[in-house]
C-alpha cells in the first residue's frame, strides 16, 4: 500500500521541486539585476567625478583608498573594479540596443565580453548569445577565444542551397572548431566520431545547446539491410532530426548522395507527423566551396557542408577577413 500510494504520488510531489528550483532561480536573477545596477550606478558616479576633476581617472585610486580605509570590509572595489565599472557604463549609456539586456547577464560575462570585443555588433551578438544559450564564464570565454562572432558573421554572408530555409542556416556554422577532442596527428573516422562522444558537452556547446544528441552509427533499416549513421541529433529550434556524417579527408561530391539517403530514411520511417523535414550536415576536414555549391545545386534535400578544425582558429586573420567582406559590401551598396 505504501509503494503504491508513493507511486501514484511521485508525480505530484515533483511538482515541489519544480517551485524550488524556480524559486531559487528567480532569487538569484532578482541578486544579479540589483548587483549588475549597483555597477551601473558606481560606474555612472565615477564617470562623472572622473569629468568634473582635474586629475582625470587619477581620481579613482583616492576613491578606491577612501573605500578600503573607511569600509575595509567591502571588496572589489579597488581601482581595477572601480574603473571596469567605469568603462561598463561609459560602453553602454548611448546603447538603447542593450538597456534590456544588462540584467540578465553576470558582471563576470560582462567583463569577458568589455574586455574580448572590440566593437558594438560583437559585443550585442555575445550578449544575446549568453543569454539564449545561459553560458557560464567557462563556455563564454571559449566561444570568444575560438573566434565564435567571426565564424557566425562569415557563415551568415554566404549563400544557402535553395533548399535550406533561412533559419537552418542561421543554426548551422560554415566552421567548427573541434579543439576539445585532442586527437593525434593521424586519425580515422572512428576515432573523430568516439572522440565527439566523450566530449559531447563541448560539442554541443560548438554547435548551440538547441542540438540534443540522439545516437552514434544511428541504425536505419531500408529493404532489409541496415545503414549507419554517424551521429544523430534533434535540434528543438528547428524541430527536426540532423544527421551528421564525419568524413577526415576533403569533401567529395559523392557524399551528398550518402547523406540524402540517410534523409530520405529518416524522414520515411523516424520522423514524426509534426516534425520538420531532416536536414543534413556533412562534417568534413576541408572543402572547396566551389565543389560544393555545384554538388548542393541539384541536391533535393536540405543538406549543407560544414568543415572542422582541430585547433583554435587565428582570430586576427578572421577579424581581418571578416573586414574585407564587409568593405567590399559597403562598396558595392555605394555603387547601386
Amino acid at each position: 500500500m505504501a509503494d503504491e500510494l508513493k507511486t501514484n504520488n511521485n508525480g505530484e510531489f515533483g511538482k515541489i521541486i519544480d517551485i524550488i528550483y524556480e524559486a531559487r532561480a528567480n532569487a538569484l536573477r532578482a541578486v544579479n539585476t540589483e548587483l549588475i545596477n549597483m555597477y551601473w550606478s558606481v560606474g555612472e558616479y565615477i564617470s562623472g567625478l572622473c569629468k568634473s576633476s582635474s586629475f582625470g581617472d587619477k581620481i579613482i585610486d583616492e576613491v578606491a583608498g577612501y573605500i578600503k580605509e573607511t569600509s575595509p570590509e567591502i571588496k572589489g572595489f579597488n581601482r581595477r573594479g572601480l574603473y571596469r565599472m567605469k568603462q561598463f557604463y561609459e560602453t553602454y549609456k548611448d546603447d538603447e540596443f542593450v538597456s534590456a539586456l544588462l540584467t540578465q547577464i553576470s558582471w563576470s560575462n560582462h567583463l569577458l565580453i568589455l574586455s574580448g570585443c572590440k566593437t558594438a555588433e560583437e559585443r550585442h551578438f555575445y550578449m544575446e548569445l549568453c543569454i539564449k544559450e545561459h553560458y557560464s564564464y567557462r563556455e563564454l570565454e571559449r566561444q570568444i577565444d575560438s573566434a565564435y562572432y567571426e565564424r557566425y558573421t562569415l557563415s551568415a554572408g554566404k549563400q544557402p542551397p535553395e533548399l535550406v530555409p533561412a533559419n537552418v542556416k542561421n543554426s548551422i556554422l560554415d566552421t567548427y572548431v573541434l579543439e576539445f577532442l585532442d586527437l593525434p596527428t593521424e586519425y580515422s573516422e572512428k576515432n573523430l566520431r568516439k572522440a565527439i562522444i566523450e566530449n559531447l558537452k563541448q560539442f554541443i556547446l560548438e554547435f548551440g545547446k538547441d542540438f540534443t544528441f540522439i545516437g552514434e552509427e544511428y541504425r536505419v533499416q531500408v529493404g532489409g539491410q541496415d545503414f549507419y549513421i554517424d551521429l544523430l541529433f534533434y535540434n528543438r529550434a528547428l524541430s527536426c532530426l540532423v544527421p551528421i556524417e564525419l568524413k577526415i579527408g576533403k569533401f567529395k561530391p559523392e557524399h551528398i548522395g550518402q547523406i540524402n539517403f540517410y534523409l530520405e530514411a529518416l524522414d520515411r520511417d523516424v520522423k514524426k507527423p509534426n516534425e520538420n523535414p531532416s536536414v543534413g550536415l556533412i562534417l568534413c576536414a576541408s572543402k572547396d566551396d566551389a565543389v560544393v555549391e555545384y554538388a548542393l545545386s541539384r541536391s533535393l534535400s536540405p543538406t549543407l557542408v560544414s568543415d572542422y578544425t582541430l585547433c583554435l582558429p587565428d582570430k586576427a586573420l578572421l577579424q581581418n577577413k571578416l573586414r574585407e567582406l564587409t568593405e567590399i559590401a559597403l562598396e558595392n551598396e555605394e555603387q547601386e
